[in-house]
């Protein structure tokens, strides 16, 4: 039992890690300044693979990686770590739905982080002529994209039962183990 949860700490932290490498590589691609729906693809899956705590800080080592060697302004972290948490809070919740994990991350960023952003801007960066909501509709519009990928990616491996193998070998909350079980019992007396 012990080997057991060593084999998953040890998985969860070489997932974490590959998670982070994955959403710093792919961040540049779709991205403009308030923009970047890779890593809420990537934010929302860390989130269902592993939670809320665990996504939380997937965003912020991204958000600060980014910022050190890309130049990306400090929205890399307040467009990031509100949804992050918010998705990974919402899916435990919800029982398991991805769509709960995708409105948190829309809700989180889109919302919360946009708003964030504004004294972030203004008042550490020095930047003028922003509002409290300028930064919403490209949060909201990147979360929406990303959210998509993530949900379409996400019930693909929900769909092929890989969703609740993967969580299982992180040693988290399997959430379709019940649909698993019923279809394996269907298939059984079938």
């Amino acid at each position: 039992m012990s080997n057991l949860k060593s084999n998953s700490a040890v998985l969860r932290m070489v997932m974490l890690s590959m998670l982070i490498a994955i959403g710093v590589v792919i961040s540049p691609i779709l991205r403009v300044e308030g923009m970047c729906p890779m890593a809420h693809l990537i934010n929302i899956t860390c989130s269902v693979f592993m939670g809320p705590w665990y996504s939380l800080l997937c965003a912020t080592m991204i958000g600060i990686i980014r910022m050190l060697f890309m130049g990306i302004p400090p929205l890399a972290l307040t467009g990031a770590v509100f949804g992050a948490f918010l998705s990974g809070l919402l899916y435990r919740i919800s029982g398991g739905k991805i769509l709960f994990a995708v409105f948190g991350e829309v809700i989180g960023t889109g919302i919360i982080g946009a708003i964030a952003s504004y004294p972030v801007m203004t008042y550490l960066v020095g930047r003028t002529g922003l509002t409290w909501m300028f930064y919403v509709p490209s949060f909201i519009g990147g979360t929406l994209i990303g959210g998509t990928i993530a949900f379409i990616f996400l019930k693909a491996l929900a769909k092929n039962h890989m969703l609740g193998k993967i969580q299982t070998a992180l040693g988290v909350n399997i959430y379709d183990r019940k649909k698993n079980e019923s279809t394996s019992e269907r298939k059984a007396t079938a």
